[in-house]
């Protein structure tokens, strides 16, 4: 059985990365329009999924609802969270994000194309530590007196 993802967990996480909870219950969640309310910030609930495990639904509202449903992506996908988002649940509204916890499969996943992504940089920064201490040893050499023979 999967692991059940509890409301006060993703609440915290989520003020910690800076959201603000504007603490609305279910029935004013999927009452009216998002942008209705006047700061951004999110609201979260409780559900369970078809299997029984406990599940969360994080909705973002303000002005600016889209850049808040995006912050709170970023957020949890953080690799120190270990949660998987997903907007496009069936019974989700616009504004809303199914939230559980990743799994090791999806984890291990998020590794790869990370590190992936960083190999180009890693080569760089490799090369460029190989060309510096290849130049200090030449400096060294020349400063005791010793010069290549070329």
């Amino acid at each position: 059985m999967p692991r059940a993802t509890r409301v006060h967990t993703i609440r915290r996480h989520l003020i910690q990365g800076g959201l603000i909870d504007i603490g609305l219950d279910e029935a004013a969640q999927k009452a009216g329009c998002p942008a209705d309310h006047e700061t951004d910030g999110f609201s979260v609930r409780q559900t369970s999924d078809a299997a029984g495990t406990l599940i969360v639904i994080a909705a973002a509202f303000g002005p600016d609802w889209f850049a808040t449903m995006r912050a709170i992506r970023f957020r949890l996908e953080q690799p120190y969270v270990k949660c998987h988002v997903t907007g496009d649940a069936p019974g989700l509204a616009d504004n809303e994000l199914l939230v559980r916890w990743a799994t090791s499969a999806e984890l291990q996943a998020r590794k790869r194309a990370q590190a992936q992504a960083q190999a180009p940089l890693v080569r760089q920064f490799r090369h460029q530590e190989a060309q510096r201490r290849a130049e200090e040893k030449r400096q060294a050499l020349e400063v005791a007196g010793q010069s290549g023979l070329f």
